[in-house]
């Protein structure tokens, strides 16, 4: 293998592919060789995302003069790839998509979730879920990764352990409330996203109905449980950041040091999953402020004993554990490499 591999972006004008973009620049194992967007092409990739001037002199191609290279990531919006899916397996041996194209093993959760039906629904068996907690293994060995859902991300890492271990009443359900930064929405501006219009909100956008639901229930369904997941999502004043709060039930006889055994035996070795469950100070739960740039996805919990309610939190900066960070974890899986490579960046504090 040679010392670096040629990778290529697809869609890079946008803020996960400027993140990937930034994450690649620094991997000692790759060369970014190529990042489209049609709306940018033959400008400098820096005009777009400014934080990188000085450290790339690429422009922008359109998709038309893309060129063959051994990595492909793919950042286009929903029904991009799918589209094209067989263009670009012509083009890369190993691809990465970002999008939801490809996250769902069921074609007709497409009808349900995202309206329409899935235009190569052949493809999506050979796809992995790209969450490495859940599907490391079968990620070493794939040659086609899917993206993760930001929300689902969060809400998954914070009860997977629950399910995994059989501690969660599945009959009962899971409610959750993610809280998300404005970055979710993409950087494409509309009425919603206008600063007036965005700034110092707390709105509840998706009471009901969102996509994401239908990985997290995926996901699940990997224990062997079957749970039916209620999920909101509510904008913030943040750019960055999603914390997943879920409340979930016990099964009968289950105790607070069961959990703890579950978390710890769960993420026990987890490069970037951190439980966060103080007895005292500020940071005692999770919190996505402090991992803003960071690929760490923090989850805790609380019990509360006289009911058996447990209330499992997971933060994450949704462009990085919930997108581009993510994404290069993956790579390395796939490629061989160490898996933290290129992930190092703890985050800031204070911010």
């Amino acid at each position: 293998m040679p010392d670096k591999i040629k990778a290529a972006i697809v869609g890079g004008s946008g803020y996960a592919g400027g993140e990937l973009f930034r994450l690649l620049l620094d991997h000692p194992h790759v060369e970014v060789t190529q990042v489209t967007s049609e709306r940018n092409a033959a400008t400098f990739v820096h005009f777009t995302h400014p934080n990188l001037r000085g450290r790339t002199s690429l422009q922008f191609v359109s998709a038309a003069d893309l060129e063959p290279a051994d990595f492909l990531f793919v950042g286009l919006p929903h029904g991009g790839a799918m589209e094209r899916i067989d263009q670009y397996a012509g083009m890369a041996e190993r691809i990465i998509d970002l999008s939801a194209d490809f996250r769902l093993r069921n074609p007709d959760d497409y009808v349900r979730w995202y309206g329409k039906p899935h235009a190569n629904p052949e493809w999506l068996g050979k796809f992995v879920y790209g969450l490495p907690e859940l599907y490391r293994e079968e990620i070493r060995q794939a040659q086609y990764v899917s993206g993760v859902g930001c929300n689902a991300s969060a809400t998954t890492l914070a009860i997977w352990p629950l399910f995994a271990e059989g501690l969660a009443d599945a009959a009962r359900g899971v409610v959750c409330e993610v809280k998300v930064g404005s970055s979710e929405g993409g950087n494409k501006s509309s009425d919603a996203t206008h600063h007036p219009e965005r700034a110092r909100v707390m709105r509840s956008f998706a009471p009901t109905g969102h996509r994401h639901t239908a990985e997290i229930e995926q996901a699940i369904r990997l224990s062997g449980a079957q749970a039916t997941v209620h999920l909101s999502a509510t904008a913030i004043d943040n750019v960055r950041g999603v914390l997943a709060t879920a409340h979930l039930f016990l099964r009968e006889g289950v105790e607070e040091r069961d959990v703890y055994r579950a978390y710890r035996k769960t993420y026990r070795g987890e490069p970037f999953v951190r439980i966060v469950k103080e007895r005292t100070g500020v940071y005692r739960y999770p919190e996505p402020k402090i991992l803003s740039g960071s690929n760490y996805a923090d989850v805790g919990f609380e019990v509360d004993g006289e009911s058996r309610r447990i209330v499992a939190l997971g933060a994450i900066d949704n462009l990085m554990k919930g997108a581009a960070g993510t994404a290069v974890q993956c790579m390395n899986l796939m490629m061989g490499w160490d898996e933290t490579t290129g992930l190092g960046f703890p985050g800031l504090h204070p911010i």
